[in-house]
């Protein structure tokens, strides 16, 4: 079985972060490790509070997995700040980890923050140039390559500027808010400096969609693992994510997470027919 680490804070509400994570990388097949970067009070209703966790914590655990478990492919969630992003991308380098997933989480479902703005330039000079993919969605996109106005939200333009930032691969979620596509499509548009691939799914009206991010990125970075090559590794996390929020279900009284585990319960439901 190869083994995925994910570097993350943890929701306590289950639906994000490092949770998420090791349920995605679980129903993936792949076995999932974890280095907690930050621990938030968190559930379906919002961020009520979050706790940093010291450079040293963190580095103290990512030596402890590192030392004892090769890893195929990692990603990274939430890192809170500055330090603790160089700080993982000379660990990165130090252990020649491969395939990094970047998932550059700025803000909550909810939208509460959840990186300081200064770590924005550290994330593009130290830890995109080690990334084998990123995956903002369009709001962290623009961010990132420093666009403000609503005018500007071509994903092939801010796709195109972020990939100048160093990684292999760029993967913009959410490029079904633009005037070229309906509303009826969610479309993940993928490039690597020379081609544009696009992921087209139905979109599926709700607001059960906490974790999304992290749920794909994870999803990403199993496959990746598992030896996929990149077109099929994001191809078949997009169908893993569009099941996973069509197959939702109510956890709290605000927004609710993706269920994880929706092939499993279809795999469940057609035995119980099957033997019924």
């Amino acid at each position: 079985m190869k083994k995925v680490l994910t570097i993350a804070g943890s929701d306590s509400g289950g639906g994000a972060g490092i949770q998420a994570d090791l349920k995605t990388m679980t129903v993936h097949q792949v076995y999932g490790a974890s280095v907690i970067t930050a621990v938030t009070a968190q559930n379906t209703l919002g961020v009520q509070g979050v706790k940093t966790l010291s450079v040293q914590a963190v580095i103290s655990q990512l030596d402890s997995v590192l030392r004892d478990i090769e890893f195929s492919a990692l990603k990274t969630g939430m890192l809170a700040n500055s330090q603790i992003i160089e700080q993982i991308a000379a660990k990165i380098k130090e252990y020649s980890l491969p395939n990094l997933v970047v998932d550059p989480v700025m803000v909550a479902t909810s939208g509460d923050l959840l990186l300081k703005e200064e770590a924005v330039e550290t994330y593009k000079e130290k830890l995109f140039p080690l990334a084998e993919i990123i995956t903002p969605n369009l709001y962290e996109a623009k961010v990132l390559a420093g666009v403000e106005t609503e005018e500007n939200n071509d994903p092939q333009v801010l796709a195109e500027k972020l990939i100048t930032y160093g990684s292999s691969w760029v993967l913009i979620k959410g490029g079904h808010t633009t005037k070229k596509r309906s509303a009826k499509k969610a479309v993940d548009l993928l490039y690597d400096g020379s081609q544009f691939i696009e992921f087209e799914a139905e979109h599926i009206p709700t607001n059960n969609t906490h974790g999304t991010g992290c749920t794909l990125s994870a999803a990403v970075a199993s496959n990746l693992a598992r030896g996929m090559d990149m077109e099929k590794a994001v191809g078949q996390a997009k169908k893993f994510i569009t099941g996973a929020i069509k197959n939702n279900f109510p956890v709290g009284q605000g927004n609710s997470p993706v269920n994880h585990f929706w092939r499993l319960q279809n795999l469940q439901h057609s035995s119980n027919q099957q033997f019924s």
